[in-house]
């Protein structure tokens, strides 16, 4: 794999196309990776909010989404060993432009309505995505997932509350998230359809739910509350300009900053085995 995660030996699940993987960072790995990396900048993005978020409350909650995200991340990347990679190599070492993460993350949130635009727009896609990979045939997923989930049904919660606080609040708020929302849209629409040949072979595998059923969930899930601060979801298309689909997302990468806190550079010398 370019850039972090040392190919091994496959052990082999009896999932098919597992020992292809090992080699090489075919359909199956990208979208690992891309769950984990998106997931793992999420919380880093979460955690800036412990201070400055309205009031106490809101910034334990925010604390208390940003270790959920971090350990969803822990537990996707142990899937990648699965597949002949070394998890650790690939959580720690690689560099920014290596990482798989949702473009709507590069930057850090410069406000409450980017923060709750962010929780409703990429959780809730993070979600689909969830919910679509553990109703594929890869065993990991299936079995792990799951759990996942149910832990994410707070960050729905808190999320769907927030935007519909702000939108009907009126005034500078609410137009405030409209921009935020409506900004976050069109690439995390794009991370999560890709539209691509490798995602067509995730579904071709039976990894993935085909894309029409992911289509009508993110309908389901954003469709009200977006409705609210009057974004129609249909109207927005994915933009996937620059596209890249080894990382399956638009140019760029998220700022070295927060690479290097999800990384964990300054605690290198305390990791322990």
């Amino acid at each position: 794999m370019t850039g972090g995660g040392r190919p091994g030996s496959p052990s082999g699940d009896g999932d098919p196309g597992a020992s292809r993987e090992a080699t090489s960072p075919g359909p199956l790995s990208r979208h690992i990776l891309s769950l984990a990396d998106t997931k793992r900048l999420l919380g880093i993005r979460y955690s800036d909010w412990l201070l400055g978020s309205p009031s106490i409350e809101t910034g334990i909650a925010a604390s208390s989404m940003a270790q959920d995200e971090w350990g969803h991340a822990r537990l996707l990347y142990a899937m990648l060993k699965r597949l002949g990679f070394d998890p650790f190599e690939v959580e720690h070492t690689r560099p920014a432009d290596r990482y798989y993460s949702a473009s709507a993350l590069d930057h850090p949130f410069g406000d409450w309505a980017d923060f709750i635009a962010a929780v409703v727009v990429v959780d809730g896609a993070l979600s689909v995505a969830l919910e679509s990979f553990s109703g594929g045939n890869f065993t990991l997923a299936r079995s792990r997932v799951p759990k996942m989930l149910a832990e994410e049904e707070y960050h729905r919660q808190f999320g769907t509350a927030w935007f519909a606080r702000l939108a009907s609040a009126g005034g500078e708020g609410a137009a405030r998230l409209n921009v935020a929302a409506r900004a976050v849209l069109p690439s995390t629409l794009a991370w999560l359809l890709p539209g691509d040949d490798v995602y067509d072979e995730l579904v071709a595998d039976g990894r993935v739910l085909p894309g029409e059923q992911v289509r009508e969930r993110i309908r389901i899930r954003l469709g009200d509350t977006l409705g609210a601060a009057g974004i129609a979801l249909d109207e927005i298309e994915p933009d996937r300009a620059g596209w890249d689909p080894e990382r399956r997302r638009g140019p760029g990468a998220p700022g070295e900053e927060a690479v290097e806190r999800a990384r964990g550079d300054r605690n290198r010398d305390l990791f322990v085995e």
